[in-house]
């Protein structure tokens, strides 16, 4: 026999398997971006493997791909799990910072003075400053769409594009964007 709980939660396992469903309907293959063809490759930063940071392939139109760094190399997604890029030309982009977590743990316990602070929890007040604070590791204009000197072509196969940035040939540091003057304005 059921019971009353068994029927009171059936709304619920419906509307998780519906959710399943769609969700698996929805795509992140072929149907949502297109074919996409394998892109790895190296990053390295005046001749040394760039250790961390992220990599982004930016098309005029369409989906771009992206990709995390580690150890001087790296795979690129455009819909998740290293599914690739599309074909086509685009602009690359390269970031690498600071680790950001290390300089609010920092910050925080120099703030909390000996209070007993748990760094396992940082507050998001110091996580924000902390990415602002992170210094580059390479030159920001590598790391700026308007202002990398990176290209790269995706073909129809796979494709292993290195990179390699350099302090002689780092493209201008970008400007910062205009700042709105005023305050808000209405009645």
């Amino acid at each position: 026999m059921f019971s009353r709980n068994v029927f009171a939660r059936l709304p619920f396992v419906i509307l998780a398997a519906s959710g399943a469903v769609f969700i698996a309907s929805c795509g992140s293959g072929e149907e949502a971006f297109g074919k996409r063809y394998p892109v790895s490759g190296t990053v390295t930063y005046n001749g040394q493997p760039l250790e961390k940071g992220t990599i982004s392939f930016v098309p005029e139109k369409g989906a771009g791909a992206t990709g995390a760094i580690e150890k001087g190399s790296y795979r690129l997604s455009t819909g998740g799990e290293g599914d690739g890029a599309l074909p086509g030309k685009y602009k690359v982009t390269v970031a690498a910072k600071e680790d950001s977590l290390d300089i609010a743990k920092a910050d925080f316990l120099k703030d909390s003075k000996g209070k007993g602070a748990d760094v396992s929890f940082v507050p998001r007040q110091y996580l924000a400053i902390a990415a602002e604070k992170a210094k580059s590791l390479i030159p920001t204009g590598y790391g700026d769409v308007r202002t990398t000197n990176l290209t790269a072509e995706v073909k129809e196969e796979s494709n292993t594009i290195p990179f390699a940035l350099t302090d002689a040939e780092a493209p201008p540091e970008p400007k910062a964007p205009p700042t709105k003057k005023g305050g808000r304005r209405g009645p």
